[in-house]
């Protein structure tokens, strides 16, 4: 899908508004109900020994820079961290992802995500947010200014308002993807982000969520947005423009072992399509392979692929599309071998 009139002279790559994180995983070798009384709950005392604990880069914002550089992009990330951010920014670094608008708050820790699962699939989860409010002043605006597509993902409400005008204010294709953030967001700041967007995409249940919250279906979404994505994970997804509907399907999965930080892939092969100027078929293939690889590794960073390889999954994913993409379009800045991994190494 090509853009219209002269929208984009002057301009190229993708800056990324949203969450950086550190993904917590803890393993629990039994069942959290052996743990609680239910009797004693107003006296809740528990201590699980866990079997498993690994600790990953993540958050919103660095999973779609991360499949974003993997993709042959240097996203512009925008976002704040703490003082543990070290290892983190240097993978990033080395992979060509623009750092200048990642600030760091030296007196804090980096944004955390805890999730802990016992062997019934149960699960406990806590956020800390970190000093992600320090980039609610952040120049985005101007650097919107040289970038052809931006994204405002989940974050602190504030910047995910502030940055969702500042970059369309800049002129630059805004894409609004509150997701999670939809539950905790009073309507007015949703609509305030979906107003100026030139895209959003939702999995089924956010969409579902945002009707709740704010009376916005697909169909009144599709009158406001130009382009809204919706998908259905193993079911794939749809992308509406024009007055049109593409059903997307899935890239086969050698194995599901994750599916966290798959939408954030997603997003991240969908505007690698729509830099490259291909049809919303094309595009569309291309963020669903994004995804299976994602989901296919513990991880929201854990995958990685060359140029060479992605191209050949995709004709084999998609027969019907053989030839539609090649590697000159997805050259990296850096091999991406020694990248296939996004567990951190320092300890907790």
């Amino acid at each position: 899908m090509r853009d219209d009139g002269d929208h984009g002279l002057g301009r190229d790559g993708v800056i990324v508004s949203a969450s950086i994180a550190l993904d917590i995983i803890m393993s629990f070798g039994g069942s959290f109900q052996e743990h609680i009384l239910p009797e004693k709950v107003h006296v809740l005392s528990v201590s699980f020994l866990l079997d498993g604990l690994r600790r990953h880069r993540g958050g919103v914002g660095g999973n779609i820079a991360y499949s974003l550089a993997l993709l042959g992009e240097r996203p512009v990330l925008v976002g704040g961290v703490g003082s543990d951010f070290a290892e983190y920014r240097q993978v990033f670094d080395d992979l060509g992802v623009d750092m200048r608008m990642v600030q760091e708050d030296p007196a804090v820790l980096t944004a955390s995500a805890f999730m802990m699962a016992d062997l019934s699939g149960n699960q406990i989860a806590s956020f800390y947010p970190g000093p992600s409010g320090i980039v609610l002043d952040a120049p985005v605006r101007e650097a919107a200014r040289s970038s052809r597509y931006g994204i405002v993902g989940a974050t602190s409400p504030d910047v995910m308002r502030r940055h969702a005008a500042e970059i369309a204010a800049g002129g630059t294709r805004l894409f609004y993807d509150p997701s999670q953030q939809i539950v905790v967001m009073p309507p007015e700041d949703i609509l305030a982000g979906i107003e100026p967007a030139w895209g959003v995409v939702l999995n089924d249940y956010e969409l579902g969520m945002l009707e709740r919250k704010t009376g916005l279906g697909l169909d009144a979404l599709r009158e406001r947005v130009p382009l809204v994505g919706v998908t259905f994970g193993s079911e794939g997804s749809e992308l509406h423009h024009g007055g049109e509907t593409v059903r997307i399907p899935i890239a086969a999965s050698d194995e599901v072992v994750d599916p966290t930080g798959g939408g954030d892939a997603y997003r991240s092969g969908l505007l690698k399509g729509l830099l490259l100027g291909l049809d919303l078929p094309v595009a569309g293939r291309i963020a669903a392979l994004a995804a299976t690889y994602a989901i296919e590794r513990h991880g929201p960073q854990e995958h990685a692929y060359t140029a060479d390889a992605f191209v050949a999954r995709f004709d084999g994913a998609f027969p019907d599309m053989v030839g539609a993409v090649h590697p000159a379009m997805f050259a990296t800045p850096v091999a991406t071998g020694s990248l296939a991994g996004g567990e951190l190494a320092a300890p907790v």
